[in-house]
């Protein structure tokens, strides 16, 4: 084994956990976006009761397309 061939390696270990940090980092911002969704709709819903069952559905649309921004980051983290 060259020395060449040994540091190869250990730049391509360290990279693959560059993309597990970068994926971590890409999964606070839905979280946190979904927790203020949540919380939003959660307002609405004390403050209008009878509206419940609209801000309910707009919310699992919010919640939905927060998480795909997660699931974007996991995919730049593999492809990266």
């Amino acid at each position: 084994m060259s020395l060449a061939y040994i540091a190869q390696e250990v730049a391509e270990t360290k990279a693959r956990g560059y993309g597990a940090i970068g994926y971590g980092l890409a999964a606070i911002g839905p979280g946190i976006g979904v927790g203020i969704v949540v919380g939003k709709a959660i307002e609405g819903m004390v403050r209008q009761p009878e509206m419940a069952g609209q801000v309910r559905t707009t919310m699992f649309l919010g919640i939905a397309f927060t998480e795909a921004l997660a699931l974007i980051g996991l995919v730049a983290g593999f492809i990266f």
